[in-house]
């Protein structure tokens, strides 16, 4: 094995290892001291990460225009820090704290009677998204334990520790995971024995992607997601777990479910779908923006200006061009 190579196992393994001394530490606390100890390690990031903390700023500017000022952008940036640390307490003792004898304690469910039907009835494959915002690995925790399991698409992580602690926290409740690149043929494994596949919609996609809207400007968004619902006529659900607190309480929203059988008329209907999807998300996020991830490059791509071929000159055009150039001079 190269140096390099063993070099970076050794460095993988000693974030791994930190890790898990830092998810004991934090599991034999109460919930409450955890969310101590959260608003202690957002406190610092907030002042270290600044790469991380300038692109919250620029990305709220974007989104909300004039809506906030520099200081509140600012106050929501803290905040999104503050959630997304305390979210990382809650997943560590979701597994010892949310079971079938309490979750109504920590979750409210709104607008899932359709979803719980179809799922009972299997007629048709579902397509769960969500985005990076409020508690994203709530809900798939939580239709695992009501006997519900579905298949998370998500990128294998760098580290292969974390990537195996990972996951095995995912599978405890029967949920899967598929790998985003090279799972495709598990995916459609999934839809076509009327399963479930769960995703995260809010990644930039690249130069590549199919760019619809999102809080006004042109994103760059993966088409998979729409191709694979109109190939299996897979009902799409867009919701997302918000944070209703005190503490450790969750509203789990379906906020729209997309039949594509329904959008046959539109002239592009992987783009009205996609629109659909991300529209969804957006309504969600500005219900509490402290909770969305603004902190990734959702607009990193931008679509290409159109270079339009030079129109071959004309013969009057060749004619005054040496007087148009005098006249200047």
């Amino acid at each position: 094995m190269p140096r390099t190579r063993k070099r970076r196992r050794g460095i993988d393994y000693l974030v791994f290892v930190t890790l898990r001394l830092v998810v004991a530490f934090a599991q034999a606390l109460s919930i409450e001291q955890a969310y101590g100890l959260a608003r202690f390690f957002a406190w610092l990031a907030y002042r270290v990460d600044r790469r991380h903390r300038e692109v919250g700023l620029r990305n709220l500017a974007i989104a909300f225009g004039d809506r906030y000022t520099a200081a509140e952008r600012d106050q929501i940036v803290r905040e999104v820090y503050r959630h997304f640390c305390m979210m990382l307490m809650e997943i560590m003792h979701t597994p010892r704290s949310l079971h079938l004898t309490n979750w109504r304690e920590k979750v409210v469910l709104v607008g899932h009677r359709p979803i719980m039907d179809h799922l009972m009835t299997a007629d048709r494959p579902l397509i769960f998204l969500s985005g990076h915002y409020g508690n994203w690995e709530l809900a798939g925790y939580l239709f695992g334990l009501f006997g519900f399991p579905t298949v998370s698409v998500a990128r294998t992580l760098d580290n292969p520790y974390l990537e195996r602690f990972l996951r095995r926290f995912r599978e405890r409740t029967g949920q899967m995971m598929v790998a985003k690149s090279g799972g495709y043929d598990q995916m459609l494994g999934v839809l076509g024995n009327r399963g479930s596949l769960s995703f995260l919609a809010d990644q930039d996609a690249g130069e590549r992607g199919l760019f619809v809207d999102f809080f006004g400007r042109p994103s760059s968004t993966h088409k998979a997601i729409a191709l694979l619902a109109i190939e299996h006529h897979a009902r799409v659900v867009v919701g997302v777990a918000r944070r209703i607190g005190p503490g450790f309480r969750y509203e789990i929203r379906c906020e729209d479910i997309i039949d594509p059988l329904e959008l046959a008329g539109e002239p592009d209907i992987v783009h009205a779908l996609t629109q659909r999807y991300t529209s969804a998300l957006e309504r969600l996020i500005t219900q509490d923006p402290t909770q969305y991830l603004w902190l990734h490059r959702r607009w990193k791509h931008q679509p290409r200006a159109r270079t339009r071929r030079p129109r071959p000159e004309s013969a009057l055009t060749v004619a005054r061009a040496p007087e148009t150039t005098m006249s200047e001079k």
